[in-house]
């Protein structure tokens, strides 16, 4: 297929638009930024736009058969000075839903959405949380267009471990900093439970949904369930340094709570359902993996 990733400038989109083209597919990558030069992904087609500011054009979509919509805006992607409530929900609310209606009215054929694990393991947020109602209202507004034309499915994964090749990750950087003990921070994880899956399994999630995936359903994905302590013990161990890693209910500064949506302390763990595995056959037990892939790709001593 002629797949256009958006958001293929980052790492998710990045190792999903290389996972794809490594299959035979002719991808083109999109974002508001071209990709960094360092990076694979910069060698394949660009095509500059902003989902959030309506950029895009119909004749910019037409040529493609399916798009790849890794996007979506966290705490990460808020403008300096523009309204945290506001800008994430006109970012996903609105213009994911927006953008979908604009590649369907082009003719793109399918529609692949990574959204989030969060509606669906603490649903009560939904009411409670801007960001995750935000993010539940974009996959329903794209799953409201799926027809006999237009393939939707929505891959909704948890925290996403990973890399690209050659691709500065700041916060990958600072964990692999973290784990080599040259931040000056004691080893601990903040006090939870929560699932993560590597962006390996998730690309295979993603290429299966494209291929197989059930019309206009939001599949829950997910992979490993790990204690924060023991996550960030995988990246001790990656830099060999064998020191204890305990969990502690205090913040963590390469951890805040305002990044941990279902609160410091609770314990989000799930299984992917049966059916889900048989629709989207991901590799599985992959995270230790991929946490010693951003360690030797980032360590300071090679």
């Amino acid at each position: 297929m002629k797949i256009l990733v958006v958001g293929g400038t980052g790492m998710i989109g990045g190792h999903a638009a290389l996972h794809l083209a490594s299959k035979g597919h002719d991808v083109t990558v999109s974002g508001r930024k071209p990709p960094q030069q360092s990076t694979e992904v910069s060698r394949m087609p660009f095509l500059q736009g902003d989902y959030v500011e309506g950029s895009f054009t119909g004749q910019d979509l037409a040529g493609f058969d399916a798009i790849i919509f890794a996007a979506g805006n966290d705490i990460r992607h808020v403008p300096e000075g523009t309204d945290y409530d506001a800008h994430v929900y006109r970012a996903n609310a609105e213009a994911v839903p927006q953008f979908a209606a604009l590649a369907k009215q082009a003719g793109v054929r399918h529609f692949i959405h990574v959204g989030s694990f969060y509606p669906h393991v603490a649903p009560e947020l939904v009411e409670k949380s801007v960001y995750v109602r935000a993010r539940k209202m974009a996959t329903d507004g794209i799953a409201a267009l799926a027809d006999e034309s237009f393939h939707v499915v929505s891959v909704d994964a948890p925290f996403v471990v990973g890399t690209v090749p050659g691709m500065s990750l700041p916060m990958f950087e600072a964990y692999t900093r973290y784990a080599e003990g040259q931040l000056g921070i004691p080893p601990f994880g903040p006090a939870g439970v929560t699932n993560f899956i590597s962006t390996q399994s998730l690309s295979e999630a993603i290429e299966a949904a494209l291929e197989r995936g059930e019309n206009g359903k939001a599949y829950l994905v997910g992979d490993e369930n790990l204690s924060f302590a023991d996550y960030f013990k995988l990246f001790f161990q990656a830099a060999g340094n064998d020191v204890d890693v305990p969990s502690l209910d205090q913040e963590h500064p390469m951890l805040p709570d305002v990044a941990i949506f279902t609160g410091r302390g609770n314990v989000v763990q799930y299984e992917p359902d049966a059916q889900t595995m048989a629709d989207l056959a991901y590799r599985r037990n992959d995270v230790a993996r991929a946490v010693k892939e951003v360690v030797d790709q980032f360590r300071s001593v090679k």
